[in-house]
């Protein structure tokens, strides 16, 4: 079967295989040998789990079991669309409100489930034909009931939409906090999210 690398970064080469898409973590050769393989196998067995949740609960790809558990790679479906960074502003605008309004009753889902992402962009979403909204790339991410780390998810993506999709980007999250309202703690986790951008406003000035 043959592979190729679809995309590398500074933790992962991407390798689309068939109809399966292959993490496969990078060896930091500035560590020490066996500390690296210990830190790649423990951050892939916890991407591994939480995409195991959340495949459950949202939309995202669902790990392939492993036959060695000490692997550094997760094998995963491939999800056919395109990256919603590149997609989104060439919506009609209506559709694009209502995909904002998904991603935003997508991460209450998470976060109702105590998982937190941890690198919420455009990027790490996926568009498909249906319009669909596929969460991608946990990398970063970790299990906390904390409204903290909620609310820092949230003002993650308002920073990626600010950055990437200036032109639109208010009106984009107004609709994905309209979808977080879904959530149970979503009065409190929003109201955290104005303490966290004011602790930013503040380190700005000074």
């Amino acid at each position: 079967m043959s592979q190729k690398i679809i995309s590398s970064g500074a933790e992962a080469n991407i390798i689309l295989s068939g109809n399966h898409i292959i993490k496969d973590r990078i060896e930091k050769h500035y560590r020490l040998k066996e500390l690296d393989t210990k830190i790649r196998k423990l951050r892939t067995r916890q991407e591994t789990k939480l995409l195991e949740k959340a495949s459950k609960i949202i939309n995202s790809p669902n790990p392939t079991p492993q036959k060695n558990k000490n692997l550094t790679i997760i094998s995963m479906p491939w999800i056919k669309g395109k990256k919603l960074s590149e997609y989104l502003d060439k919506l009609p605008k209506n559709q694009a409100l209502k995909v904002c309004e998904k991603i935003g009753q997508s991460i209450s889902k998470l976060h109702d489930n105590n998982i937190i992402h941890g690198d919420l962009t455009t990027s790490n979403m996926i568009i498909d034909k249906n319009q669909n909204i596929w969460f991608i790339d946990f990398g970063l991410g970790f299990q906390s009931e904390r409204i903290e780390d909620k609310a820092v998810d949230l003002h993650l993506i308002k920073q990626a939409l600010e950055a990437k999709h200036y032109q639109n980007w208010e009106k984009y999250f107004s609709k994905i906090e309209k979808g977080y309202k879904t959530s149970k703690n979503a009065e409190k986790v929003l109201e955290q999210l104005k303490k966290v951008e004011s602790r930013g406003r503040y380190k700005d000035k000074y």
